[in-house]
């Protein structure tokens, strides 16, 4: 049976550390224990779409360290299908993440394998991507390999859903085979000169549909996220949590959404279910292990 969605992206040890308060230019301050996750933001979409009962499946690169050993695991673990998880020699990609005392982070990612995974790889893989009904993409790979999966997944009819995360100049192309294009409001305003994060949502949104994606998400965090089609614009709400962890957060939504996208939703509907996914993630430590599993009861 085919899989109803493909995720084209990247696989990362998350290396976390929790600080009561962020270091200045040359200060040291203590932090927590570390903690060694799996996590990268392709990855994270595959667990969160595959923990809610999806057929998943991944392509992306690993190194042959201990570290590809952990990430090969999880996505195991979580039901997706990792007959396209390739390994190269040297280390895996790794995210040093900082968890502030508001539960905010910061993230600094070293890419690793996942700067290996290239076009040839995406076409050597053309009969998984072009049999999926929704393909996720977002920019922690090279971005050839991004518009390469993009096109596959558009010649075959599957729904390209293309994160902009993180925020880089990608060619209009790219924007055009995008439905949706999902961006936070600070990812929103990269792409449009002059505008500011603070600006008002349909606005960005309305702004975002004239650079050619067929459609917009943006997400907005505890306030929710905005979708924007050529109809016009919706608000979707979050459900009100009190946040432990944010990390991952928005993989969980764009996950949730690419999985309801794949199964007919209409776009609002997918965003709404996303948003409850997306709130959830927020209530436990680290990225995947905080993901909701099928039949979990989601704020509301």
């Amino acid at each position: 049976m085919a899989h109803e969605v493909v995720v084209v992206g990247s696989v990362n040890a998350d290396l976390v550390v929790r600080v009561d308060r962020r270091p200045g230019p040359g200060e040291t301050v203590l932090g927590s224990d570390l903690a060694t996750l799996p996590g990268g933001k392709g990855a994270n979409q595959a667990v969160a779409a595959g923990r809610l009962g999806g057929r998943v499946a991944i392509l992306a690169r690993t190194g042959d360290d201990g570290h590809g050993t952990l990430l090969r695991g999880a996505l195991d673990a979580a039901g997706v299908d990792v007959s396209r998880l390739l390994v190269s020699e040297g280390p895996s990609g790794v995210a040093l993440i900082t968890v502030g005392p508001d539960s905010d982070n910061s993230i600094i990612v070293s890419p690793g394998a996942n700067g290996r995974l290239t076009e040839h790889d995406v076409l050597a893989a053309r009969d998984v991507i072009g049999a999926a009904k929704v393909v996720s993409l977002q920019l922690e790979i090279p971005q050839p390999t991004v518009v390469c999966a993009a096109r596959a997944a558009a010649d075959a009819g599957a729904r390209v859903v293309l994160n902009l995360s993180p925020a880089v100049a990608v060619p209009s192309d790219l924007l055009a085979l995008a439905d949706p294009l999902v961006v936070n409001e600070h990812e929103a305003a990269f792409l449009l000169p002059g505008r500011e994060a603070s600006d008002e949502p349909e606005t960005l949104a309305t702004a975002l549909l004239e650079l050619g994606p067929k459609s917009v998400v943006i997400t907005r965090g505890p306030d929710g996220a905005l979708v924007g089609t050529p109809d016009g614009t919706a608000s979707v709400p979050s459900p009100r949590v009190e946040p432990v962890d944010t990390t991952g957060a928005g993989d969980a939504f764009t996950a949730a959404l690419c999985l309801r996208l794949a199964r007919g939703d209409d776009l609002e509907t997918a965003a709404r279910f996303a948003a409850r996914v997306g709130a959830a993630a927020v209530l436990g430590e680290g990225a995947q292990s905080s993901y909701p599993a099928e039949g979990d009861e989601l704020p509301s």
